[in-house]
């Protein structure tokens, strides 16, 4: 992936519905071998897919709650099962495997604090081998990205730390 391949990816990330001559000017190419570096970007995996970023208060989901979780035994089993449980549930949008106190944290959407009792009661209490549920709500936003920083150039472990 060298700068031009970057500077793609930056500019479908701030707006994924560009035309491709659009994103060959911003990018100093011309269209065919932007579309080229486009189409080898989505066949390395690089981009995954695009999608529409919704409002999410207008959507009808306007708290976000925070929630970690410590499972009471670590065994393959157990981990599964969480992980498995927590796949199907619509409202969990992220979840993060962690270091620290918490094993999980999960990032919930969610229409009002009775729908989050109800699905704290009914969904998240009802995977086997949770020890601890702990909610933090969000009560504002400052910044949500959807634009990765650029890379620090090299590998990783030559970085100063």
């Amino acid at each position: 992936m060298d700068a031009v391949d970057l500077q793609i990816i930056r500019e479908l990330q701030a707006d994924g519905r560009l035309s491709n001559q659009d994103l060959a000017d911003r990018v100093r190419l011309s269209p065919s071998p932007c579309l080229r570096r486009v189409r080898r970007l989505e066949e390395a995996g690089l981009i995954r897919g695009y999608t529409a970023v919704v409002d999410q208060v207008s959507f009808g989901l306007p708290i976000t709650v925070f929630v970690r979780i410590r499972l009471e035994r670590h065994t393959a089993d157990a981990v599964r099962t969480f992980e498995e449980h927590v796949s199907v549930i619509e409202h969990i949008q992220d979840c993060y495997l962690m270091a620290g106190s918490s094993d999980y944290l999960l990032r919930v959407v969610i229409e009002d604090l009775e729908a989050y009792e109800s699905l704290v009661r009914h969904r998240i209490h009802a995977i086997p081998g949770i020890a601890s549920i702990e909610s933090s709500f969000a009560y504002g936003s400052v910044k949500r990205s959807l634009t990765y920083p650029k890379p620090a150039p090299g590998p990783a472990a030559a970085r100063p730390r």
